[in-house]
């Protein structure tokens, strides 16, 4: 605490000095390296010669979105209540909000359940060519594991997430879940959502690509046949509508044992054409702004923009809690109309052995038992099938019980024809007796012979 000559009390927060710290740290950094070791401060034209080319669903209406605009539509929430006195916030001071205890949320200005449905939600529409003009919704994230291989992580960002309605449900499911809501009711929403492709590179050669999807994820060798490439070799992703999660090919796509993702080729998208492009150092977890791949300039950019990437909180709306109007429940499964936002890239393990992330999650005994049920429902548990099934099964445990009772009886039987003699109805001493008479006589021929 300090005290001005003007009589003003400043305090300062620790909390708040490492926060600026962070900044200046990752900008001497950046320097340090490109002075003293030499690394080059563009990115490399590999990344985007091979980057991921998205195909938005035909009838998506939430495109991808601009991270300012997202910062500048909300407002940050701690505990349920918004953080007075913060200065206006970007790219470049995002992570001042560390400094608060707790998680912190960028809460929409908007309620995302007015109509009309708030603009800067539905983010930008690419046009004929594949390219956002207004916006910057792709970071694109290199991490170099030796000197030969890096991993390229191209994070897409939607200001909204739409997550499945009750068609989207297989049956016999959808009858469990529905609990009298309507079916065009979408469950599984969300303000804000960070989705990515992770390519990995062998001396500037791919060798892998992995697909973001919900809570899980794909992953394939580059030569893989279900992969999908541009006549020049770029990967084709498919995101799904409303959730955006990425597939290979496009179609219906299950996940989560019972959900399904819609997926076309709807609207192109080429997010490295208006992307923001880093390096970071797992050792010193300090983020670097590169240069884009193939562009002429020769300086390095004129801002850092990393601020955003050391933000702890979350993207997005916290969790409405049951008794506000806006949130619903499924019956049974307890799915929520409307959930909390993701956090940010740091959080999608940027450091990894495979091509998927270590330590992936571990399915809980619902999810385990639906999907075993779900593996069995189409051929035998379907319809009449259930009938027929349920008979055999039956006949089978029918045939087991009877196996079984045979199996014992006749055990039963060969164990009872073994009959206990009493000791005493043994005749040891007559026994003893013809003993002693065999080897006597036996002893007495032998010395006639020999007379």
């Amino acid at each position: 605490m300090a005290v001005d000559s003007a009589g003003w009390t400043f305090v300062w927060r620790p909390t708040r000095l490492r926060s600026f710290f962070l900044i200046g740290l990752n900008l001497l950094a950046s320097s340090a390296r490109a002075a003293v070791d030499g690394i080059d401060q563009r990115c490399p034209d590999y990344v985007a010669d091979y980057a991921p080319l998205i195909w938005l669903h035909s009838d998506d209406p939430y495109m991808p979105s601009d991270l300012l605009t997202h910062i500048l539509h909300t407002t940050p929430y701690l505990d349920g209540q918004p953080i007075p006195d913060l200065p206006a916030l970007d790219l470049d001071n995002l992570e001042i909000l560390n400094e608060f205890k707790g998680r912190v949320a960028l809460t929409s200005n908007d309620d995302p359940t007015s109509t009309p449905f708030p603009e800067w939600l539905l983010g930008e529409t690419p046009d004929e060519t594949g390219r956002i003009h207004n916006s910057t919704a792709c970071v694109v994230i290199l991490v170099e594991k030796n000197e030969l291989d890096v991993d390229a992580f191209y994070f897409y960002f939607y200001s909204y997430n739409e997550g499945a309605n009750l068609t989207q449900v297989l049956e016999p499911f959808d009858r469990i879940a529905s609990g009298g809501q309507e079916s065009s009711m979408h469950f599984g929403n969300h303000v804000g959502d960070w989705e990515h492709n992770m390519v990995r590179f062998h001396n500037g050669t791919p060798v892998g690509i992995y697909y973001s999807q919900h809570m899980d994820g794909a992953a394939y060798n580059w030569d893989d046949s279900k992969l999908s490439k541009t006549d020049d070799g770029r990967p084709i992703v498919y995101s799904a509508r409303g959730s955006h999660a990425n597939y290979a090919t496009p179609g219906d796509q299950v996940h989560n044992v019972a959900l399904v993702d819609w997926c076309d080729e709807g609207r192109r998208w080429d997010p490295v054409l208006s992307a923001y492009f880093y390096h970071f150092d797992p050792a010193s977890s300090v983020l670097t702004r590169l240069i884009a791949p193939n562009e002429h300039s020769t300086s390095e950019p004129a801002s850092n923009l990393t601020s955003f990437f050391y933000f702890q909180g979350i993207w997005g709306d916290t969790q409405y809690p049951s008794s506000d109007p806006r949130q619903k429940t499924t019956p049974r499964f307890g799915l929520k109309r409307f959930e909390s936002g993701p956090t940010g890239p740091q959080y999608k393990r940027l450091v990894r052995k495979g091509l998927k992330p270590d330590n992936l999650r571990k399915l809980g005994w619902i999810e385990w038992g639906a999907g075993i049920y779900m593996f069995f429902y189409p051929c035998c548990l379907k319809g009449w099938r259930a009938w027929v099934s349920t008979g055999f099964i039956i006949v089978v445990l029918s045939l087991t019980v009877i196996g079984v009772r045979y199996i014992l009886g006749r055990m039963r039987g060969k164990i009872s024809a073994y009959q206990k003699v009493p000791v005493e109805d043994i005749p040891l001493t007559e026994m003893r007796a013809d003993y002693d008479d065999i080897f006597s006589s036996s002893d007495d021929d032998s010395d006639d012979d020999s007379d």
